[in-house]
């Protein structure tokens, strides 16, 4: 990750920087812009995001220039040696405002603005875009995976089918989401994770016999025993033999941790191996599963009453399937001060223009009743409004408010602490807990209502009129 933050300057697509070189050589360096980050769609067909990456993001920003290899690369690129010059002594120096990691969110919210000069502005689009958008996806698979999996164990086990080193930042935000550990050692390392695994069935294919592969895992690690029973047989080797394992350990004064079941019908062998442990007294060793799990087969698992203590969750959740991708945009919404609104035959991809805030507000019982995005000058709102249905509003000034838009980052600089994943998770469960119970269902979740405040809703009409009427 080191070369990373080395190059962070490179961290980009090419048109970020053609598009830089022209605002430079167009005299617009010095231009001052707003650019807002939002998304569009909840991935998985849910109620809500969890938004995670940003202290990652703020790091690599923080380091974000170009070295004399840089340069040398971007010259043979083709880009121009007037603006080489330029980016010879640049750093960047915006300002970001963000809601918390953490945070839940809903579709078009300004999640994050970042105001600075137009170059910096624009050069981070990419970076700022890969980070968020990545983070967020999986740190909301996690969440949605603890919240069926209750208080029971959730490892991360996918750095091994995880999209090269995107896996990095899967396990921070699987744990982010709610995951308790992770087997990504690298991680761990640079997270402060806590690490755990087992061993695979190579271990066990090593020995000549099951039972003498477990004798001597077992030797090596006799306080931290889980065994892997499904290489040859679960039911009729497997089990069998972690139960013997089991009895030479208690001897020795120790406990085999559990068992792990890897293949086959989870649910019923889950029951058959928890029968099996129980009625050899052996009720404190736990069962863990893992194998192609995701939040719908660990919910039919409960349904089914599976014996399952605790789960290792891999492709599903880093690759964060069934979504391939959020699909969180970055847009210009000021220049120089004047408000800019990009306008589309999709009246969803109708931007909100200006420089802006979000407001939370909540009902009687501390839950989330409504967002309200409003102008960053504004104090409070009356009303907040449907952003194309003006008759469709809400009064909320019986209600609590909460700004969730924080300055995180001024001229360049980190203002936030660095939190580790848990401590994030811990603000999440915290306003999870808030969140209604209709918008966490996995099929047709409730709609969470965000509005806008009547200036801004007239800013933006009014910005629409004048747009209409000259290319009429």
């Amino acid at each position: 990750m080191n070369t990373l933050t080395e190059n962070a300057g490179l961290y980009t697509d090419y048109y970020e920087l053609t598009m830089a070189q022209g605002y430079y050589l167009s005299g617009k360096e010095q231009e001052q812009t707003v650019f807002d980050y939002y998304y569009r769609t909840n991935p998985y067909k849910g109620g809500y995001l969890v938004f995670a990456g940003l202290y990652d993001l703020l790091k690599i920003l923080k380091n974000f220039r170009y070295d004399d290899k840089n340069i040398a690369f971007l010259r043979k690129s083709g880009l121009r040696e007037e603006f080489l010059n330029y980016l010879k002594d640049f750093k960047f120096n915006a300002t970001i405002y963000s809601v918390r990691e953490g945070e839940i969110v809903f579709p078009n919210e300004p999640i994050v603005r970042v105001e600075g000069n137009i170059i910096e502005a624009q050069l981070i689009e990419t970076l700022l875009l890969n980070y968020l958008n990545f983070q967020s996806l999986i740190a909301t698979k996690a969440c949605r995976i603890r919240n069926v999996i209750g208080k029971k164990a959730f490892a991360d086990f996918g750095l091994r089918r995880a999209q090269g080193l995107g896996g990095v930042h899967a396990s921070r935000a699987a744990v982010i989401g709610g995951a308790d550990s992770t087997s990504n050692v690298y991680s761990g390392f640079n997270y402060d994770i806590p690490v755990s695994g087992t061993q695979a069935h190579a271990w066990v294919q090593s020995f000549d016999d099951e039972l003498e592969a477990f004798r001597k895992y077992a030797e090596i690690n006799p306080t931290s025993t889980v065994l892997l029973v499904d290489t040859y047989n679960t039911l009729k080797s497997g089990v069998p033999n972690a139960i013997i394992i089991a009895k030479e350990l208690e001897e020795k004064g120790n406990k085999l941790i559990g068992i792990r079941l890897d293949s086959g019908d989870l649910a019923y062998l889950s029951k058959k191996a928890r029968k099996m442990l129980d009625d050899e007294g052996l009720d404190y060793v736990q069962i863990f599963a893992s194998n192609q799990l995701n939040e719908y087969v660990i919910k039919s698992l409960n349904e089914q009453g599976a014996r399952i203590d605790g789960y290792g969750i891999g492709t599903e959740l880093v690759t964060g399937k069934d979504t391939g991708a959020l699909d969180g945009v970055y847009k210009l919404v000021e220049n120089n001060g004047n408000p800019r609104l990009k306008i589309s035959e999709n009246i969803e991809k109708i931007t909100i223009p200006g420089k802006k805030k979000l407001m939370r507000y909540f009902d009687q019982d501390n839950k989330f009743f409504r967002d309200g995005i409003l102008l960053a000058n504004e104090e409070s709102a009356n009303k907040i409004y449907h952003p194309f249905h003006r008759d469709k509003n809400t009064e909320v000034t019986n209600f609590r408010a909460e700004e969730l838009t924080q300055k995180v980052m001024e001229n360049g600089e980190i203002l936030i602490e660095e939190k580790t994943p848990g401590e994030i998770n811990a603000y999440l469960k915290q306003r999870f807990n808030q969140l209604p119970d209709e918008h966490k269902r996995f099929i047709s979740p409730h709609i969470y209502k965000v509005g806008v405040s009547e200036n801004l809703l007239d800013l933006r009409d009014s910005m629409l009129k004048n747009i209409r009427e000259r290319i009429k």
